[in-house]
């Protein structure tokens, strides 16, 4: 239904599917830069978060229902909303809004793809060359005891040997590695 079809009397709230009540979006600085556009990904890496552009204002979409948006649509504390809901009146509401924006991005790719279209290339990221300055030790380690002298019958062959283990490692050769 359409705003324009709504009978006469009756109240756009009754074929309301809470649009305004799913998600939130904050309007937000234009990105101009690599970094910019990083954050952007980052907010979209924890979870239901988009970004679109709307009259070249760009806007960070949380998609989130509110706790108190109940089955039928409706809220659960009308009579003590806050005054962001109660300010927000159906006349402009998003009942038939198409949300057709200029540009939208649902996924933290389509944000880095934009800004590969639109910045200078991106200069490669700096490899860590510098050492933590933690020691390397060579230390050599105490002789087997055989199962003899701790009173075993039995042998039970050592770790790497007897198992027909490829990967099995003495401690010896982590160390050294």
């Amino acid at each position: 239904m359409k705003r324009k079809d709504l009978p006469s009397g009756d109240v756009l709230c009754n074929h309301c599917t809470a649009r305004c009540c799913r998600y939130f979006a904050l309007p937000i600085d234009t990105p101009a830069e690599w970094k910019d556009f990083d954050n952007l990904r980052w907010f979209m890496l924890h979870g239901r978060i988009s970004v679109f552009v709307d009259q070249k204002t760009w806007y960070l979409v949380v998609h989130n229902d509110c706790r108190h948006l109940q089955s039928d649509n409706l809220c659960g504390i009308y009579s003590d909303r806050p005054e962001i809901c109660s300010d927000y009146s159906t006349k402009d509401c998003e009942f038939d809004n198409d949300f057709v924006y200029d540009k939208m991005f649902e996924t933290p790719e389509q944000i880095e793809e934009y800004a590969e279209a639109v910045l200078p290339q991106k200069k490669p990221r700096r490899q860590k060359t510098q050492s933590l300055g933690l020691p390397i030790l060579n230390v050599p380690l105490a002789e087997p005891v055989s199962h003899e002298r701790l009173g075993h019958s039995h042998s039970i062959p050592n770790r790497g040997e007897g198992h027909g283990d490829p990967a099995a490692t003495s401690a010896q050769e982590l160390i050294s590695v």
